[in-house]
């Protein structure tokens, strides 16, 4: 017979409801409650539903809230625990369970879900840094336009299935044929730019769209976020250059901001931690130690 939960959890787990049915993570969970882990879990059917869970393990009691799933997961829980009062929130778990886990792998929390599941229980608990967007939605770790969201957008289920977040990467080169940089004006404490941009990162965190460093020097405690961005003077070349590696060309800005503005003359879709959002001007700001996240000791994230 399997151990139940106690009426006190400890932790409360938010399940995507994409991975209810993993048999490994069942087994994971089961073996923690007979070691007298006090694990709740729920699972998520639509959006809304990882707030809701929120504010139920504040009224649990719970130490830790558990994002179980992809960054749009992980986000959800975190836009939750933002809104709280300061202090209510729970700290932060993580359990990567989505197609590329870009969040959770910065932060080098491990694939294996008896050992993630241990760290977002037991780990030490420390302040991190938000981004806030055009004052009502956030972002834990990047903010994609241009290009590289299209990409991300519109990468088919089953590719993303199949190949996992190389499938990203493979999908760009399929659609060189649509390659077509958005006009916008960028300003920030001492920074100004306008131009054509191919591809706008703005991180928290260090990558995005299945393992490309499009932020490689971000952390998530220095209360900045890295602007970096790819201008369209030589869009083909350019564009391989900075998914494949780190390579330096000077198409590349790269500057560190508390916050920035973006304007631009047409509609523009960022991509916050996978979710889409469209406009014509986006405020973007960092908030910090906004929360508490059970990281790893040595996360690469962290200053």
């Amino acid at each position: 017979m399997k151990e139940s939960i106690k009426e006190t959890p400890e932790a409360l787990l938010i399940l995507n409801g994409k991975g209810a049915g993993n048999e490994m993570l069942r087994e994971a969970i089961y073996a923690l409650r007979s070691e007298g882990v006090a694990l709740a879990v729920r699972v998520t059917w639509e959006h809304g539903d990882a707030a809701r869970y929120v504010h139920e393990a504040i009224e649990l009691g719970c130490e830790t809230v558990i994002a179980g799933g992809g960054d749009g997961t992980i986000n959800e829980v975190a836009t939750a625990l933002a809104k709280l009062p300061e202090g209510q929130r729970p700290a932060l778990g993580l359990l990567p369970l989505g197609t590329a886990n870009d969040f959770a792998t910065s932060c080098g929390i491990p694939p294996e879900f008896d050992q993630a599941l241990r760290l977002a229980i037991k780990g030490r608990a420390v302040d991190i840094d938000l981004a806030r967007v055009n004052g009502d939605r956030y972002f834990i770790n990047m903010a994609t336009g241009g290009f590289g969201t299209r990409i991300t957008t519109e990468t088919p289920e089953k590719l993303k299935s199949a190949l996992g977040g190389v499938s990203y990467f493979i999908h760009g080169l399929l659609r060189m044929d649509t390659l077509k940089a958005d006009s916008c004006e960028i300003t920030g404490p001492d920074f100004s730019w306008a131009g054509d941009a191919l591809v706008i990162g703005i991180g928290n965190g260090r990558q995005a769209g299945g393992g490309q460093q499009i932020c490689p020097d971000a952390l998530i405690n220095d209360g900045l976020l890295q602007l970096r961005l790819l201008t369209s003077e030589e869009l083909l070349p350019s564009f391989i250059r900075s998914l494949v590696s780190n390579e330096e060309n000077k198409n590349v800005i790269s500057i560190s901001l508390p916050w920035l503005e973006i304007k631009a003359p047409h509609d523009m879709t960022f991509n916050l931690d996978g979710e889409p959002l469209t406009g014509t001007e986006f405020h973007i700001e960092i908030l910090p130690n906004a929360i508490q996240c059970r990281l790893p000791p040595h996360c690469a994230l962290l200053g």
